[in-house]
């Protein structure tokens, strides 16, 4: 008996549990790094400013951002003809290209003024359109807009500044009657490769997506308690954007003291797999330099049906692209009961990610892994030590007779 619990308590540095686990543990690390760091392959971009047209069109500014992998295409169209409107057409070809028939496109008055070539060649499309602005008198702090709203800004009917260009981003900005010197501008841009935005909420971005950052700017508001809500219409032809799931995290790291993320996803005949998604962390700013002390809540209504029809109406781009458009659309609030009124500021910014395939989520970096894994390992070796020493102890204060 004496001699089989010797053998039990061999050596420390021969030790399998305490070799194993170390194993184990720098494996799992390694395992979780290479998955941080993989990054989808990269695509070629090329911007082009109202295609085909000799001239500015005296409506709005249409923007093509043509986003072109090994066997595939991403273009991305903006537009500032009618309520902005982000349409993003996903084709199995690295040739297909746009083509618009600008007296049509103008007139808005059939579909089919706006075409990517060949038709078949169409694997998904999906628009987001800024419908409407509303603001509300939160006389009670409630943060509850119901019978407190004031007439809506239709986007549609605001003037538009023409689209400024920087590379693959663009900055629209547009105000209406009543805005004096105020703004509410929207920020487009399209990516190459994997990456991260520099400002908060600092979303993760793939090449397969692009980023929306909407702000309000100097808006004088109707009240000393206003509030502000964002109305947008998802559009798409058998399969929009028509449900929200709300995914949640134990870390913060790139988003302090935001621990969802929210996805508007499009799938295909109510099955799980993604066509394409709407992204946001549920977080706004009330300053221009986004900080914690500045990051004010935002929220969600369920997605509805909406008229395709109308939001047609009020989009050149989606009546020129769809003819049988299916749209839903939510309200995004801004602000919880609580916290500071717009007029404290009189500024708010909010950012989206607009993309087709699975929408991109956040992993632990490298340095929160270490974190972990020093964490995690540096008590699980300090045990396997200390039980390896009270074997030695025990091995060296022991005396055994011999065996015959």
């Amino acid at each position: 008996m004496a001699a089989a619990k010797n053998r039990s308590c061999g050596p420390f540095p021969s030790s399998p549990s305490l070799s194993s686990s170390l194993v184990l543990l720098f494996s799992v690390f390694s395992l979780c790094q290479s998955s941080f760091s993989a990054e989808t392959s990269g695509r070629n971009l090329s911007v082009e400013l109202n295609p085909g047209s000799p001239s500015a069109p005296p409506g709005g500014d249409l923007l093509h951002v043509r986003s072109v992998g090994d066997n595939d295409t991403l273009h991305f169209l903006f537009c500032s003809q009618g309520a902005p409107t982000l349409l993003l057409v996903h084709t199995n070809s690295s040739s297909s290209s746009v083509t618009v028939n600008w007296t049509q496109f103008e007139a808005r008055n059939a579909s089919g003024s706006l075409k990517v070539e060949p038709e078949s060649s169409i694997l998904y499309s999906s628009a987001i359109v800024f419908s409407r602005l509303l603001e509300y008198d939160d006389v009670n702090d409630t943060a509850e807009p119901t019978s407190d709203l004031f007439p809506p800004y239709e986007l549609q009917d605001f003037s538009w500044s023409r689209l400024n260009l920087s590379g693959p981003s663009s900055l629209l900005c547009g105000a209406a009657a009543g805005f004096s010197n105020g703004t509410l501008c929207l920020q487009l841009s399209v990516f190459a490769s994997e990456g991260r935005d520099q400002s908060w909420p600092r979303l993760l971005h793939t090449a397969n997506s692009s980023q929306l950052r909407v702000w309000l700017d100097g808006v004088p508001p109707r009240a000393t308690r206003s509030r502000f809500l964002l109305e947008l219409q998802a559009v798409g032809g058998a399969n929009p954007l028509s449900r929200v799931e709300v995914l949640r995290s134990i870390d913060d790291e790139f988003t302090p003291s935001i621990f969802k993320v929210s996805q508007w996803v499009s799938s295909l005949n109510g099955s799980s797999g993604v066509l394409g998604f709407l992204q946001w962390k549920p977080v706004a700013y009330r300053r221009a330099d986004p900080a914690l002390e500045f990051a004010t809540p935002c929220r969600h209504s369920d997605p509805r049906p909406q008229s395709g029809a109308r939001t047609a109406a009020s989009s050149a781009l989606i009546r020129g692209f769809y003819a049988e458009p299916q749209a839903f659309g939510l309200n995004a609030s801004f602000g919880l009961a609580g916290e500071p009124f717009y007029n404290s500021t009189k500024f708010l910014s909010w950012t989206v990610l607009l993309g087709v395939g699975s929408p991109p989520l956040d992993a632990f970096s490298p340095l929160v892994l270490s974190l972990m894994a020093v964490g995690l390992g540096t008590p699980m070796i300090l045990l396997l030590m200390g039980g390896a020493c009270v074997c030695l102890r025990k091995r060296a204060a022991a005396s055994y007779e011999p065996i015959n």
